[in-house]
């Protein structure tokens, strides 16, 4: 797997990014939920100079234009909840793809361990085409890895592009050792270390909560 990190060359990527981890602005659900968008955003252009391109001739009111439009057939398919904020960053730049959603959760074990669950998908036929997984955070990279083992009974992509906007340098490393080499990896920013509950250090807390409001585990 290819991994690109895209905050590693200085743009106002950098800027939304200190944003969603401040503590202070964190308080600002829609701010913060904007902010997801807006990074997604960013991402899905930088992500889309390497689709596959065809040449097309536009009519205007005054005469013929040449010019270029995407080809890659493009399915959408964002990890609930999370990852709603960021789908539609994606779809802003994507408006005419097509759209899949997941759910993939941690479900704690009683000895402190715990295991990704999958229990809803919604997702059109992938196979040939250009499937972009978006989650936001990329801790341990068992999510990824079991959406993707999951969303492959809907058929056989082209190619796979995960767009995430924060992940822990462990998660990257284990999806770059698992996933096949048609899979590429666009992600914001990358931290160092995961606590003992496997929460991103420094990171910036559980962006479900932030974008909706804290949830109850039961």
């Amino acid at each position: 797997m290819n991994t690109n990190i895209l905050s590693r060359t200085n743009s106002v990527l950098s800027q939304f990014i200190n944003e969603i981890r401040d503590e202070t602005i964190q308080k600002d659900r829609m701010r913060f939920r904007r902010n997801l968008e807006r990074i997604s955003e960013i991402i899905a252009y930088e992500m889309s100079k390497t689709l596959i391109y065809k040449s097309i001739n536009t009519k205007t009111p005054l005469g013929i234009s040449p010019g270029v439009e995407i080809k890659d057939e493009l399915v959408i398919c964002s990890i609930l909840r999370a990852g709603l904020p960021s789908h539609m960053g994606v779809l802003n730049y994507f408006d005419q793809a097509e759209n899949a959603f997941i759910s993939a959760f941690r479900k704690t074990n009683k000895e402190g361990t715990f295991s990704i669950e999958v229990e809803y998908a919604a997702c059109p036929d992938l196979n040939g085409k250009t499937l972009l997984l978006v989650d936001p955070m990329l801790a341990t990279g068992a999510s990824i890895l079991a959406v993707y083992k999951s969303i492959l009974k809907f058929g056989t992509p082209k190619s796979i592009h995960i767009l995430s906007i924060l992940g822990s340098k462990d998660g990257c490393n284990y999806l770059s050792n698992t996933l096949p080499e048609t899979c590429t990896l666009w992600i914001g920013d990358i931290d160092n270390k995961l606590n003992e509950k496997k929460y991103i250090i420094p990171g910036l807390g559980d962006a479900g909560d932030l974008a909706y409001g804290n949830k109850i585990n039961i």
